[in-house]
């Protein structure tokens, strides 16, 4: 069986690279509370369960369970701009906050609905568009995948 999960390469639970992508919809987030258009007490009570796991806590776990043997475990980074190394269009950055938000708010919606209701929705995701776009034209973005194979044993 193989398994691909985000995760992160260092040990440091709060590294950059697994929760960059929540911080930045935190931006998005605490900018409307700001602007009255969330209640700080809402922001204050929101919790995303979400955790990335190192590769040696992955390695870890499967030992510690037993049943399997690793055959492979390796960590990669996908860039965030779909258009990284080949050619690039003028407008990728822009569309490469729109693909990201796309995907973060098939993650996050659901959470965002629950909490805050619907009527924040699209503000927050046109926001953190904006904020994502900015951020991969300043900076390399990428997340972190841990892919692992492993076998039954016995």
């Amino acid at each position: 069986m193989v398994l691909t999960i985000l995760g992160r390469r260092s040990d440091d639970p709060s590294s950059k690279e697994c929760c960059y992508i929540w911080e930045l919809l935190a931006v998005a987030l605490n900018d409307m509370v700001a602007e009255g258009l969330i209640e700080e007490e809402k922001i204050d009570s929101f919790n995303i369960p979400n955790y990335t796991p190192s590769p040696t806590e992955v390695k870890r776990e499967v030992e510690k369970e037993g049943s399997f043997t690793i055959n492979r475990l390796e960590v990669f980074e996908v860039n965030w701009n779909a258009y990284y190394g080949e050619f690039c269009p003028l407008d990728a950055r822009k569309e490469g906050g729109y693909n990201v938000a796309k995907m973060m708010r098939a993650v996050a919606e659901a959470l965002l609905i629950s909490h805050f209701g619907d009527g924040i929705v699209d503000e927050v995701f046109s926001r953190y568009k904006n904020i994502v776009a900015d951020r991969m034209s300043r900076e390399k973005t990428e997340f972190v995948n841990v892919s692992i194979s492993i076998t039954r044993r016995g």
